[in-house]
């Protein structure tokens, strides 16, 4: 692993859960779930990453227009909280 996915014939130059599972197949003929894979991995020392920068084709301005304007017209409204019961034997249901 510490050589990197594109050593392995992956285009990305990041690990994926996914990609490590079938590496570990690939290289020791066994077979982990997703999650068992990222147990054996925490238990070996390794631990996930997430980039420091953000993406440079990031656009805040346009995000918190998108979040003021489209976002709420998207997004399913929400019940109102009534007292009520789906009981048939409930008072409230007769």
């Amino acid at each position: 692993m510490e050589r990197g996915p594109l050593a392995h014939g992956w285009a990305d130059q990041r690990w994926t859960l996914a990609g490590i599972k079938t590496l570990i197949g690939r290289l020791l003929r066994v077979s982990y779930t997703v999650e068992g894979t990222w147990r054996l991995l925490k238990r070996h020392g390794w631990s996930w990453q997430q980039p420091t920068r953000r993406a440079i084709e990031r656009d805040d301005d346009a995000v918190e227009v998108w979040k003021k304007e489209t976002w709420p017209r998207v997004r399913a409204p929400r019940r109102s909280a009534t007292p009520g019961s789906s009981s048939r034997t409930s008072q409230g249901s007769r």
